[in-house]
């Protein structure tokens, strides 16, 4: 796993070995990447099922004002806490269950990713929280990785965009 772009470009990061983990492709991240440009600088940005926290520490590379990380998972908690050390970067470090923190925030969002395990369903739920709670800022983006196309419709979010990139699907939205 690596840096893509801006400040820390091409440090490699410390990474799970084995096949029980799936990082975000280093092509899937960077055309994401290039797609979201215009609102990572000086963004909010949310990494919700964050893993090792490719995404959220590519943001914070980008300029991202603040990236907040959330997973369940104590074992890739340690990792990311590691990369951000290696990096010399801050950011807000989660170990709850999604429901919990997107229940529980009281900060709202320039740009959230949403990467659950492919088959546990999560996505949709925690697209649907997200807009309950108002969590994204007008003109802000929430993106779904999935292993399909997402075929659901999100109350008061817009599906905008829609990209493949070998397994993994990213399905772009916004308030409506």
């Amino acid at each position: 796993m690596r840096i893509v772009g801006g400040k820390y470009r091409g440090r490699v990061l410390a990474a799970f070995k084995g096949k029980e983990v799936r990082p975000t492709s280093d092509r899937a991240k960077e055309a994401l990447f290039n797609i979201l440009a215009p609102e990572i600088s000086g963004a909010n940005v949310l990494d919700l099922f964050c893993g090792t926290g490719g995404i959220g520490l590519e943001a914070l590379s980008r300029g991202a004002d603040l990236v907040v990380f959330n997973d369940v998972s104590k074992d890739s908690l340690a990792i990311l806490r590691k990369n951000l050390s290696l990096l010399r970067a801050d950011a807000k470090v989660y170990n709850l269950d999604y429901r919990e923190l997107l229940d529980s925030i009281d900060i709202t969002f320039d740009v959230i990713y949403i990467d659950p395990p492919y088959k546990s369903g999560c996505g949709e739920d925690a697209l649907r929280r997200i807009a309950a709670r108002g969590l994204l800022n007008t003109g802000g983006v929430a993106v779904l990785e999935s292993d399909k196309p997402f075929e659901g419709e999100i109350e008061n979010l817009v599906r905008y965009d829609e990209r493949r990139y070998g397994i993994a699907h990213l399905t772009f939205f916004t308030p409506d």
